[in-house]
């Protein structure tokens, strides 16, 4: 592990140093890099984990707000490619030219949703990513209809990929230590994305803010044939909440939503 003496934690970037060697080798086994794959490393901190995965032979392009921290890696690790960026505000379509990547990543609190909603998204042809992140956030990560931590975020998710939860980690594993559990969760790639991913982005925020209303209360402002045609087809009613559609059911809805939301911009 490398010495705890430099990078002091920055509460306003979220940082949580891992200092655990049995959760760092959890985590890259998890993303299974060996030599010559290519992982893009968000946040490595004191670089833990990038020691291991150096280790393994993976090529490592690691993204770092931090100046400081970035610095010190780099001067510490000079094969390692150091991107000095905010990792919410990058053009992560970029990675997509990287055939098979891996993302990895032990996420500030903070930014870790905004964050996870981006890559699933944005990049493409990635081998898998596995990130840390708040226990309750993986929870809902990988929950199922008809659970409390079922939401939007859930469904955007599993709508892109198949996350699965690994591990969960104690706070004692990182310093400085934070109040709760975390998760380490792994994204499987899914064939095929959405459709009108536009359009569930959207129906995943109108519905879930009101997730506790029934369907045909929230979309009343749209409803019509096209949208009684999809209950049937599906065998639900209006009656139903956001909480009880699958994933597949929204990026179904979401398709139907896309074509009544661009007749209400032309009316």
């Amino acid at each position: 592990m490398m010495d705890p003496s430099w990078g002091h934690p920055k509460r306003s970037l979220g940082q949580n140093f891992l200092c655990d060697a049995g959760v760092v080798r959890c985590i890259a086994d998890a993303i299974a890099a060996t030599h010559g794959d290519t992982v893009v490393e968000i946040g490595p901190g004191r670089g833990a984990l990038t020691r291991e995965l150096a280790a393994r032979g993976a090529r490592i392009v690691a993204v770092e707000k931090d100046r400081e921290l970035a610095w010190r890696l780099r001067a510490d690790l000079p094969e390692v490619g150091m991107v000095y960026a905010d990792a919410l505000r990058l053009a992560w379509e970029g990675v997509s030219r990287l055939p098979g990547v891996r993302i990895v990543g032990n996420l500030p609190y903070n930014i870790a949703s905004p964050l996870m909603w981006e890559l699933v998204a944005r990049v493409q042809g990635w081998e898998r990513m596995v990130f840390l992140v708040q226990k309750e956030v993986g929870a809902r990560l990988v929950a199922s209809p008809r659970t409390s931590s079922y939401g939007a975020l859930g469904v955007w998710v599993q709508s892109w990929c198949r996350p699965e939860l690994v591990r969960i980690v104690p706070p004692h594993v990182f310093r400085p230590r934070p109040k709760v559990d975390s998760a380490v969760v792994r994204f499987w790639p899914r064939h095929g994305r959405p459709q009108a991913a536009a359009s569930l982005s959207r129906l995943l925020h109108v519905t879930f803010q009101k997730r506790r209303k029934q369907l045909g209360t929230i979309l009343r402002p749209w409803w019509g044939h096209r949208l009684d045609a999809w209950c049937a087809a599906h065998e639900v009613g209006r009656t139903v909440r956001p909480e009880e559609l699958s994933p597949e059911q929204f990026g179904s809805l979401a398709e139907v939503m896309a074509s009544l939301w661009d007749l209400g911009k032309s009316a």
